[in-house]
């Protein structure tokens, strides 16, 4: 799989919802919304001939969601090492997702102890001043 990360279907799940790869949580969730009211498949029983396909769509939707939606597996999509239909790979989906949280917290924590070392750091040079 790509970079960019592909669903069951072959498309990529920015593309599904109509997004850009740094959208936002709240971005998704309102593109998600939007398209699956379009295409739930209630809203299509009265035409049958269309109505096998909307529902295709929406599972399509609800699977780019699922993913978009949860952190660990986006950050997993977007490094392209999601694969929703390898069931066999669910041990190493989640070691993969306990990874990206662990060096998540260790970049918080980095970035915080820089933050803090840099006034300490500057209190003490306006103390020897």
């Amino acid at each position: 799989m790509d970079s960019g990360g592909a669903g069951s279907n072959g498309s990529c799940y920015y593309s599904l919802l109509g997004l850009r790869k740094n959208a936002s949580s709240s971005d998704i969730r309102t593109a998600y919304r939007k398209l699956a009211l379009k295409w739930h498949p209630d809203r299509w029983a009265k035409d049958p001939s269309a109505a096998g396909e909307a529902k295709k769509r929406f599972q399509r939707i609800q699977e780019a969601y699922s993913v978009l939606s949860d952190k660990g597996k986006r950050a997993m999509y977007d490094a392209g090492l999601f694969d929703p239909l390898d069931e066999d790979d669910q041990d190493f989906s989640d070691f993969m997702q306990e990874m990206l949280v662990m060096m998540d917290n260790v970049k918080n924590e980095v970035e915080t102890g820089y933050a803090r070392g840099s006034a300490e750091d500057a209190r003490g040079n306006c103390e020897r001043l």
